[in-house]
């Protein structure tokens, strides 16, 4: 028997000892007292009645007189009647025996003496028989003559509550062992599924984060299985997204890390009169830093996003506008490249929305650089806005060679890359769907293969009371969410 277990059944059983102990002990208690207390009863109402009866007749009368008196008026009944002096000396019983001298000391006696009516039960002294006794003073002119002594046998009266007591152990162990098996039970019950926690809790702490705890019972034991279940799951995933950032980021930083190095013993190494090798070494290196700038740059919006530190600085914006300037930023690319950009924004007014202007820019530079990279030369890029039940949308669709079925579920995931072999770390899409839900809105992908894609960004407009009311963004928000 485990510990914990041992602990949990002494436990219980000495509380259940404690309880049906103190609560025999109330009820032999109350029992004693009922039975003996009516049976005392009983004989004092008799003593009382008789000395209501017959006192007045006996005061004034000798000792042997009385004696005659009791003998033919006072001895019916199942109490026994005894006359004694005034000194506690036995004259003669109901039987008409004599007491032969035989002085009584028991408590009721002497309480008789003293002129008060005494009430006793206990073993006679005489006899060894348990009785109950009552003594009342036959008094003369305030003076004391003689006493009347009732008594009347117990034994039934201790037959019974012996019986009685019997039982009443007999009960209390029955009870004490019922509960004792229950308190094992109880213990097995709670101890087993702890026992099972710990051993699965253990072989994580060794690094098997593959080990679940079973389920038994949906109550406190069973949450806690769950709970503990629940975090292995996510140190497995985050175990899985730090092997991923490292895989991705070793492999990604080497490319360009690789063209730079080779190129600056290239032209470290070379004729420093050859122009054009020069002007194209400084153009790789200037193209792959520019890359390792923006990877540097992923990484550190992916940093604060997963830590959830990410500060947003939220201000009332025309949605329009970070369209118009992306898409002005984007004209001397489509021509370089050969693509066809175009842009269909609404003109009836502006689209305000509470959002943060620099994130909701860099959503939109990520999701149509993406549109280029992806969308061959004589293709195009159109991006349009429209207002839709209190939300603005955007959306950006390429003609480009799409996403496969097997991937399009993916792609917004951590460091996801799919079956695509273009430079990249994972995590653009990932981080703009991140910057979207912090705003409250969406952003989901639609694509077939050889169809092109389309991305749509919805984010909720300003309700036109807080329009009217000229309301202000707070000077800065931290995400609570991921």
């Amino acid at each position: 028997m485990s510990s914990l277990r041992t602990r949990m059944v002494w436990s219980y059983g000495s509380l259940i000892v404690l309880v049906v102990g103190l609560l025999g002990a109330l009820f032999i208690t109350l029992v004693w007292n009922y039975y003996y207390g009516s049976a005392v009863g009983s004989v004092v109402q008799r003593a009382e009645t008789e000395a209501a009866l017959h006192n007045r007749n006996l005061s004034y009368q000798p000792m042997r007189a009385k004696a005659n008196y009791m003998l033919q008026n006072m001895t019916e009944g199942t109490a026994q009647l005894e006359l004694l002096d005034n000194k506690g000396v036995l004259i003669v019983d109901g039987d008409g025996l004599s007491g032969e001298g035989r002085v009584l000391s028991t408590p009721d006696v002497l309480q008789a003496i003293k002129g008060e009516k005494g009430v006793w039960h206990g073993i006679d002294p005489v006899t060894s028989e348990r009785i109950a006794a009552v003594t009342l003073p036959v008094k003369s002119e305030q003076r004391i003559v003689a006493l009347f002594r009732y008594t009347a046998s117990l034994e039934n009266v201790a037959d019974t509550l012996q019986n009685l007591i019997w039982f009443t152990l007999l009960a209390a162990a029955i009870v004490v062992l019922l509960f004792f098996a229950m308190s094992v039970w109880l213990a097995n019950r709670i101890a087993r599924p702890i026992r099972n926690l710990t051993r699965v809790a253990e072989q994580m702490a060794e690094g098997d984060w593959s080990r679940r705890a079973a389920l038994h019972e949906r109550d406190e034991i069973g949450r806690l299985a769950d709970t503990l279940n629940t975090m292995a799951a996510e140190i497995t995933r985050r175990e899985k997204l730090k092997n991923d950032f490292i895989s991705s980021i070793s492999h990604e930083l080497r490319t360009p890390l690789t063209s730079i190095k080779g190129w600056s013993e290239t032209l470290a190494s070379g004729d420093p009169t050859d122009v054009e090798e020069v002007r194209m070494g400084l153009s790789v290196i200037d193209r792959e830093t520019d890359r390792l700038s923006g990877l540097v740059e992923d990484l550190l919006d992916f940093s604060k996003l997963y830590a959830k530190s990410i500060v947003l600085h939220p201000e009332p914006l025309d949605f329009l506008a970070p369209v118009r300037e992306t898409v002005r930023q984007f004209e001397a690319r489509a021509q370089r490249e050969g693509i066809v950009l175009s842009a269909e924004l609404i003109c009836e007014g502006s689209m305000l929305v509470m959002a943060d202007a620099n994130r909701i820019k860099q959503v939109l530079i990520n999701v149509i650089d993406n549109a280029f990279k992806f969308t061959p030369r004589g293709g195009s890029v159109k991006i349009a806005t429209k207002r839709d039940e209190g939300k603005g949308v955007i959306s950006i669709a390429d003609s480009g060679c799409g996403i496969p079925p097997e991937d399009l579920a993916h792609v917004t995931e951590k460091f996801y890359k799919g079956g695509s072999q273009r430079a990249g770390s994972g995590l653009g899409l990932a981080i703009c769907k991140e910057i979207v839900e912090l705003h409250g809105g969406t952003l989901q992908l639609d694509s077939g293969l050889d169809k092109g894609t389309t991305v749509t960004i919805v984010i909720p407009l300003m309700p036109k009371r807080q329009i009217e009311n000229g309301a202000e963004a707070p000077g800065g928000q931290q995400s609570g969410e991921e």
